[in-house]
């Protein structure tokens, strides 16, 4: 089993964006991020530890602007925590290693894929692509990214 862990040099490598949305709980502007519309195949790992996080079999369109997830690959991967800033009670989702804010969830999902919706900021990810996935070490969720009811 991999570890996964908050590094330092990948902080040092975060763009100024993403160092404010991991690092400081930040939200990028909606409809602005890299894989909002990213129909590729593959899975969303943490930036800042490589957890893998959520698989491209559990992304949708949800029309809020940011990219949009029914469930995490590894639950355990992701922490909820509630958030009362901004006026508001919301559940805020972190990395569990890498203790990066990922985004919110909402009880607002389709119903048929469990109802929840993870709004998820793309600077708070990367994405692995299914044909790169064994070279770089996740090749155990190969399984798991074509999976859509799983």
């Amino acid at each position: 089993m991999p570890k996964y862990e908050k590094r330092a040099e990948a902080i040092a490598a975060l763009s100024p964006e993403e160092f404010w949305v991991t690092q400081e709980s930040g939200t990028e502007r909606p409809g602005t991020g890299k894989y909002l519309y990213n129909k590729g195949v593959g899975i969303y790992v943490d930036i800042v530890s490589g957890e893998p996080l959520f698989a491209s079999s559990a992304k949708y369109e949800s029309g809020c602007g940011w990219p949009s997830f029914v469930k995490p690959i590894e639950p355990e991967n992701v922490v909820e925590l509630r958030d009362m800033t901004h006026g508001m009670i919301r559940t805020e989702v972190r990395s569990r290693h890498g203790d990066s804010h990922l985004g919110h969830v909402f009880p607002d999902g389709p119903r048929d894929r469990g109802g929840l919706r993870y709004c998820i900021n793309s600077a708070s990810l990367r994405f692995i692509a299914k044909e790169d996935m064994e070279g770089e070490g996740y090749g155990a969720y190969l399984d798991k990214v074509e999976d859509i009811d799983g």
